[in-house]
């Protein structure tokens, strides 16, 4: 949910905003897993979305490689976040140009455990995306949040229909 303050100062991220912050990403070898709104979206739900979440490894080493990547946004606003605050508030808002979400858990579910058979690789513009499958999404979507509801409707939608071999 985004904060009133950072509608002010931020915009809805884009396509080319989740590819640009994904290589950067990926040059850094950080330690990330797309979740969330732009998830759903790669997984073909027509949505919008206001955020771009990331489950991280929320080692201090990891987020100075994602610190690093960050830089590139106009405000260099994720170097004012200490390198330990992921892991000690599971979530950090990095209100930049864009908002990106950086969680340690989602729903009970940390990167370790996502990163054990819950990633697939999305290539988007010829960047390649580590993105939480549907199935995880749905586990980390089981809030009280309406879009979240829509968000693991669509999905188990997708799911059934690939079974089904539609």
């Amino acid at each position: 949910m985004d904060d009133e303050g950072d509608r002010g100062y931020s915009r809805a991220p884009e396509l080319e905003d989740l590819v640009s912050l994904c290589k950067a990403l990926n040059s850094e070898e950080a330690r990330y897993v797309l979740i969330g709104g732009f998830a759903v979206i790669l997984h073909g739900f027509v949505r919008g979305t206001k955020d771009i979440d990331l489950l991280v490894d929320a080692s201090a080493r990891n987020v100075q490689k994602i610190k690093r990547a960050m830089a590139s946004l106009p405000d260099n606003a994720a170097d004012l976040i200490e390198d330990d605050e992921v892991e000690r508030y599971t979530v950090v808002r990095i209100a930049d140009e864009i908002v990106v979400d950086l969680l340690r858990a989602a729903c009970g579910v940390e990167f370790d455990e996502a990163s054990n058979g819950g990633i697939e690789t999305k290539l988007v513009e010829g960047v390649p995306i580590p993105v939480a499958t549907k199935e995880l999404l749905i586990r980390m979507k089981q809030t009280v949040r309406p879009s979240d509801a829509t968000d693991v409707q669509f999905l188990r939608l997708r799911i059934a229909a690939e079974t089904s071999g539609e």
